[in-house]
C-alpha cells in the first residue's frame, strides 16, 4: 500500500508512528488508519493496493458526487474543535432521519484517538469506522470557517479547511478518502482551497482532478 521496503515500515512504526496494532507477534493495519496517516505525512499511497479493498457491486462515488451530495459551506463559525464539527454537522446536507447530535458525538470521539488535522491548515473529520446510517450515499461536505482554529495537526498549523467524510460502509469510506487524498496532492487545487474559491470552480477543479484518477478494475463510479 505504502510501496516501502518491510524494513521501512519497521522504522515508521517506531519514527514516525505509522499506526500499527501488535498481535500474538505480528503487526496488523487498518487501511482505513494509514491511509490517513500516509496523507498526513503526504506519501504517495499506491492505488493498486487500495483496489484491492474495493469489491464489485455498486457503483462508487467520484469526489465531485460526494460534494454534490454534501455541499460546499462558507464562514463557519467555531472557536475550538467541538464547536467547529457542531457548525459542520449543523450544515451538511444530512436526511431528517439522521442524528445530527449523534453525528457530532462521533467525530469528536475520532478526535480523541488522534487529530485528523493532516496539515495545510486542513483536517478530514470522520468517523473511525464508518457507521450504518440512513444514507442512500456516501458524502463528502467541504467547509471552510471563518477563522482557523486549533485542531492538534501535525505541522502545528491551525485548520480552517474541513472535509467531512460520511460514509455508510468500509467500501465507500476508504474510497472517499482516498480520492480526497489524491486531489490534496494537486497544487492547484490547494491554491484553491487556500483561496477559499468559489464552488464551481472548486467542482471544476475536482471534476478535472477525477478524470485523471485511475479507476477501479471492474468497478464503475456513479458517473459511468
Amino acid at each position: 500500500m505504502l510501496d516501502v521496503s518491510e524494513k521501512t515500515v519497521y522504522r515508521w512504526l517506531t519514527e514516525r508512528k505509522l499506526p500499527g496494532y501488535r498481535m500474538s507477534g505480528q503487526y496488523r493495519f487498518s487501511r482505513a488508519e494509514v491511509l490517513e496517516w500516509a496523507t498526513a505525512n503526504k506519501l504517495n499511497v499506491s492505488v493498486g493496493a487500495l483496489q484491492e479493498a474495493e469489491e464489485q457491486g455498486q457503483p462508487l462515488p467520484t469526489l465531485a458526487d460526494g460534494l454534490q451530495v454534501g455541499g460546499i459551506f462558507y464562514r463557519l463559525g467555531g472557536s475550538d474543535k467541538e464547536s467547529a464539527l457542531r457548525s459542520v454537522v449543523e450544515v451538511v446536507r444530512l436526511p431528517d432521519e439522521v442524528d445530527r447530535e449523534f453525528l457530532l458525538q462521533v467525530l469528536l470521539a475520532r478526535e480523541q484517538l488522534a487529530s485528523t488535522g493532516i496539515g495545510d491548515g486542513i483536517a478530514i473529520p470522520h468517523a473511525r469506522n464508518p457507521i450504518v446510517l440512513h444514507l442512500e450515499k456516501p458524502l463528502v461536505a467541504l467547509c471552510f470557517l471563518e477563522r482557523a482554529i486549533d485542531f492538534g495537526a501535525l505541522d502545528g498549523r491551525p485548520v480552517q479547511t474541513l472535509f467531512a467524510v460520511i460514509s455508510p460502509s468500509v467500501r465507500a469510506h476508504l474510497h472517499l478518502l482516498s480520492r480526497v487524498s489524491f486531489a490534496l496532492r494537486d497544487p492547484e487545487f490547494k491554491a484553491l482551497l487556500l483561496a477559499q474559491a468559489g464552488r464551481e470552480e472548486l467542482l471544476v477543479a475536482i471534476r478535472r482532478i477525477s478524470a485523471s484518477q485511475p479507476r477501479p478494475h471492474g468497478v464503475q463510479t456513479a458517473d459511468g
